[in-house]
């Protein structure tokens, strides 16, 4: 992982420009012994082409064996010690979608859910319920009253997805989620890890109580459930660490929001965007930013609904947009993922995540015919975990000077 005070002492100004390409959840397995993963079964030339003359190798997110979130995932990508900087989702979807999270803040994701006439899970996330049914049931959440003046501030994120914000005194967020993460269940209430938590886990309770009571009738999206209460960590930020002029392109909040806790400017983007539209908008950052970092999320999505093919097709429809990035000439591009997320598993797991890095003034090629999974396993840059990309990221832009006399 980037050692930062080392990174402050070693990093320059000037030197070449950088992409992060992350395919959420790029990571598969073959569906059957014997068979392809959904990145060795797609027809990707470019990404061959490019993993032919760079290098590759496995990167391993968290630990090993250890399956990781998104939110920890990307810490690690962009250097950051997932294990020593430990981020609820609340926050990164909170301020993903423009909400303020200050220190002594909770924030939390929320999930609208489905529940039968006993209170029980049906569907976990709503049917999937479009971002314009999200918010008319966010519309119903608004002002509800909590105890002490605390105030709870609500807003959509994507889909049946929002973020909660607890604003006031003594409030602190080391509370257990409330999403069983299975169907058939009630959801959990709102329970404190610490006794200093206990307060904002009863402010919680009463908050899902109300919002209960305005849902019901409001199917496929009744209820709620909550995951990853957090407040502002105050991470080290990409200029101070790396001396860089940083941006993002996301579609989804919560990306987003991890962007902007590393002090990235987050670009523009539209829900409808594709790959190619993402790639536009690299390309023109690039005019005026030293790293920008773009995310996928569709090879996710698919993978977690157990849809093979429809994840091929995402990695495909990313392959053939590609000469987008390459036009625009980025000194160094990596293509990765942040975790596997197999369709036969229908979950993030813990295989290590197939990396490309491709820097034609600086890297070493090394033997590699194409873009998967066991070609990785053959790859120059082994597996490493993912927190020393960044690093390799600066050494192969020139912007690393030598350590020591």
């Amino acid at each position: 992982m980037a050692n930062f005070d080392l990174m402050r002492r070693l990093t320059v100004n000037e030197g070449g420009k950088i992409v992060l390409l992350v395919m959420d959840g790029l990571g598969g397995l073959p569906m059957t012994p014997g068979g392809f993963t959904e990145l060795e079964t797609a027809y990707k030339p470019n990404m061959d082409k490019l993993a032919r003359e760079g290098s590759v190798g496995l990167s391993i997110p968290v630990a090993r064996g250890v399956a990781p979130g998104s939110g920890p995932a990307h810490l690690a990508l962009f250097g950051y010690d997932p294990l020593v900087y430990d981020i609820g989702r609340g926050v990164l979807e909170g301020i993903g979608i423009g909400l303020e999270v200050n220190e002594g803040d909770v924030a939390v994701r929320g999930n609208f859910c489905t529940v039968d006439a006993a209170g029980k899970i049906t569907d976990r996330r709503a049917g999937r319920i479009d971002t314009e049914e999200g918010a008319k049931r966010v519309a119903l959440l608004q002002d509800i009253p909590l105890a002490d003046g605390v105030k709870a501030e609500v807003k959509i994120a994507e889909g049946y997805r929002f973020a909660l914000v607890l604003r006031g005194a003594g409030l602190n967020p080391e509370i257990e989620d409330t999403d069983p993460q299975i169907t058939g269940v009630t959801p959990l209430p709102a329970k404190a890890s610490i006794p200093e938590a206990e307060y904002t886990a009863k402010l919680v309770n009463q908050w899902i109580a109300e919002a209960g009571k305005r849902l019901k009738g409001q199917e496929p999206a009744n209820m709620v459930t909550l995951r990853g209460f957090a407040t502002d960590p105050r991470l080290p930020k990409y200029s101070d660490v790396y001396k860089l002029k940083a941006a993002c392109v996301a579609v989804y909040p919560m990306y987003r929001g991890v962007a902007r806790l590393v002090g990235m400017d987050v670009l523009h983007t539209e829900h409808e965007d594709t790959p190619a539209d993402e790639f536009r908008r690299v390309a023109e950052a690039l005019k005026t930013y030293d790293f920008v970092f773009v995310h996928i999320k569709p090879t996710d999505s698919r993978g977690e609904d157990g849809n093979f093919d429809g994840k091929v097709k995402v990695i495909e429809q990313v392959d053939a947009a590609l000469p987008i990035l390459l036009e625009a000439n980025p000194d160094v591009l990596i293509i990765t993922g942040d975790h596997s997320t197999p369709a036969k598993y229908r979950a993030h797991s813990w295989h290590p995540v197939p990396t490309l890095l491709y820097a034609p003034e600086t890297h070493m090629p090394d033997r590699v015919e194409a873009y998967g999974e066991r070609e990785c396993m053959h790859g120059a840059l082994g597996q490493f975990p993912a927190a020393d990309l960044m690093q390799m990221a600066l050494a192969h832009a020139k912007r690393l000077v030598k350590y020591g006399a």
